[in-house]
């Protein structure tokens, strides 16, 4: 089987940017952050386990997941998001699974599951090796005011995700910085890719 890399770290340090440049040197990229947001479209069952827990105040017009008021909810309240991806975090797994038993993930060169929740929603134990992207708070802070977030909201997902580092760091075989120029931290993958690949090689 191809190797599985797993891509995790806070929000708004460049998970999916990373994710995107090892697409480009050939890996195939499994979003589970994507794949939660499928899983809570219009008409998807899961959603009814959602309003038993949240209220219908939750739902958007459309019948989907009001994501920024779930947001505010879940950001606001650490028991409000663990019981969200209690409830959410199962079919994302089935959904992944999936997508590493996939023609494609098997022909690939190597295999990338991103997902911010990649230990806690039990993907980490599918991965030969995981990568813990981090930067500093002001990179984290400009770049999430770049995608229209409010500061209040940021600082929200900040102290719900206050020790995510700390508590990711065990499980990192390799840590990416990103608070650098960009061609910095790709040369960074490059090499870490390269090692990942040599050793899985070598097995």
């Amino acid at each position: 089987m191809s190797p599985v890399i797993g891509l995790t770290g806070p929000i708004g340090c460049g998970k999916s940017t990373i994710a995107a440049h090892l697409a480009d040197l050939g890996g195939y990229v499994i979003d589970a952050d994507a794949l939660a947001r499928d899983v809570t479209a219009p008409g998807r069952p899961i959603l009814d386990a959602v309003v038993a827990r949240f209220g219908s105040d939750v739902i958007a017009d459309d019948g989907g997941l009001d994501r920024p008021a779930m947001a505010a909810v879940a950001f606001g309240d650490a028991a409000a998001l663990r019981d969200l991806e209690a409830i959410i975090q199962p079919e994302v797994r089935r959904m992944v699974e999936a997508g590493l038993a996939s023609t494609a993930a098997s022909e690939s060169r190597f295999v990338v599951i991103e997902a911010i929740a990649l230990v806690e929603g039990g993907l980490a134990a599918r991965c030969d090796e995981v990568w813990l992207v981090v930067c500093d708070r002001p990179t984290q802070r400009d770049r999430l005011a770049a995608r229209g977030m409010s500061a209040a909201d940021a600082e929200a997902r900040f102290e719900v995700q206050a020790d995510i580092v700390e508590r990711l760091a065990p499980a990192a075989t390799r840590i990416v910085r990103t608070d650098g120029p960009l061609d910095s931290a790709f040369a960074a993958v490059d090499a870490a890719l390269e090692s990942a690949l040599g050793a899985h090689d070598a097995t």
